[in-house]
């Protein structure tokens, strides 16, 4: 506990250029105000960030006119739900007036009444660990307020709700993902009556609008431990109805156990993936990718749909890699996620299993080239992809696949050093075509274009002359 209140001394110094100022400005002004929820939990856990939630007395009208006289910048998209924002330097503030927000059975959006007093603020709040808060205008300096005991379930690692589960999970539908989430972020445990009401409660979810499961999904996917959250979506229901791909993967083991656990394999496939996004930095800027990470959950979820049993109790699920990056593409869809992160985790599904077709290197380079075209800007996540989808027990065969893909790699680079394979273009460009072919623009031309492309790919580089003379007698031949 010692370390917990260091922790928070600390974090509290570090951004009392915040507290102090404001703290002072609402108490004159004759209101409350405290700091509150995540960043309360996260000085207990000793991280620090700059996005600062405070909560008041004030409405909002009075927290617009507090804030403008003293932040760089103001914003009140969220005045609806008593929410205006501002950037001070580098930090930047959300003040929100004390409510209690509830939602109509059959509406996605939640009715906002504004309350009078902290308690029964933080009381409305997801979990008793972001229900604590630090008073900054009572006159005792900076107190902590922690009515629910988060504080103990923040030291015994519980996820809980202030109150009943099934009065904060009907208020608002999308803390049971939350608590999926913040599992996955904190490693915690669940309570059972928490995981108990998640289970009967799980169909309300369907209220909730497409891009708040998004948003709630994307971060468990992105989190620390996202095998923890992803396991509860599944265990509770809550995954069959928004990523109902997930759980169908559980698929019944032939009585020959001749295939593995989709499931399980899928799971560990996640987790691989991310041990190597150290390679992703240039695309993700050195945090988690979520692409891969989207492209490493739906890899395999085309298997249920394309399973067979074949003569001698073998199982086959040809063309799941297929039928998977259409399941995916409308899945994403769905969600709303945007169009290039469903373009490209559809076609790393698509293209997971391309280099099983590689065998001991037995590739021509034509083929490489190929392998390189297609997978295009989305290459190095096919190689993360490619290496964790291995998941065999056996050593020396996932030895000697990590060796037949390094392989791989290494002529990937060689070619791509001769050859610039990243931006492989036809030895000569549309105009060149035209003047050579003696034909206006049209689709003539792009059949020619296609023609040489094809040409590039399987011979390499040509010189002009030389890819001319080919023009010249595939057009006399046509």
């Amino acid at each position: 506990m010692a370390d917990v209140e260091r922790s928070v001394r600390e974090e509290l110094d570090r951004i009392s250029p915040v507290l102090d100022p404001l703290g002072e400005m609402f108490a004159q002004a004759g209101h409350e105000l405290a700091l509150v929820g995540g960043p309360v939990r996260d000085a207990m856990l000793g991280r620090a960030h700059n996005d600062l939630d405070f909560t008041t007395s004030a409405r909002p009208e009075e927290t617009e006119r507090l804030l403008g006289r003293w932040g760089d910048a103001l914003w009140d998209m969220g005045r609806d739900f008593g929410t205006i924002g501002c950037r001070k330097g580098p930090w930047q503030v959300e003040v929100t007036t004390y409510r209690s927000e509830s939602y109509d059975p059959t509406s996605r959006k939640p009715v906002v009444d504004f309350g009078h007093s902290l308690t029964g603020d933080l009381g409305r709040r997801d979990f008793t660990v972001n229900a604590m808060a630090v008073s900054l205008t009572d006159g005792s300096g900076r107190e902590l307020v922690d009515p629910y005991g988060g504080v103990v379930d923040l030291a015994t690692r519980v996820l809980r709700t202030p109150g009943r589960p099934e009065d904060s999970f009907s208020d608002d539908p999308l803390r049971m993902m939350r608590a999926a989430r913040f599992a996955a972020q904190l490693a915690f445990e669940v309570d059972p009556a928490v995981v108990e009401a998640m289970t009967a409660m799980a169909e309300r979810i369907s209220i909730i609008s497409a891009e708040r499961v998004r948003d709630e999904l994307s971060k468990l996917v992105l989190a620390p431990y996202p095998r923890i959250g992803l396991r509860l979506l599944v265990e509770t229901g809550l995954a069959a109805l928004v990523l109902p791909e997930l759980p169908a993967l559980k698929l019944e083991r032939d009585e020959h156990h001749r295939h593995k656990d989709v499931y399980e394999h899928t799971l560990t496939v996640l987790e691989q993936s991310i041990d190597q996004e150290s390679r992703l930095a240039d695309l993700s800027g050195g945090g988690p990718d979520l692409v891969s990470r989207l492209a490493a959950l739906m890899h395999d979820i085309g298997k249920p749909r394309t399973r067979r049993f074949v003569d001698g109790g073998q199982v086959t699920f040809h063309h799941h890699d297929v039928v998977g990056a259409k399941m995916t593409r409308k899945r994403l869809q769905e969600l709303r996620f945007s169009g290039d992160t469903v373009e490209a985790v559809a076609k790393l599904v698509e293209l997971h299993l391309r280099f099983h077709g590689y065998g001991d290197g037995e590739w021509t380079d034509s083929a490489v080239r190929r392998y390189v075209r297609d997978a295009g800007d989305q290459i190095e996540r096919l190689h993360v992809l490619t290496r964790a989808d291995c998941t065999t027990r056996n050593r020396r065969k996932a030895e000697r696949l990590r060796r037949t893909y390094d392989e791989l790699e290494a002529r990937i680079a060689r070619l791509s050093e001769e050859e610039e394979l990243a931006s492989i273009r036809p030895d000569l460009d549309g105009t060149q075509i035209m003047e050579i072919l003696g034909i206006p623009p049209g689709r003539d031309v792009g059949a020619a274009y296609k023609f040489l492309l094809e040409l590039r790919l399987d011979n390499g580089p040509m010189t002009e002359e030389a890819a001319r003379a080919a023009l010249l007698q595939w057009w006399a031949s046509r």
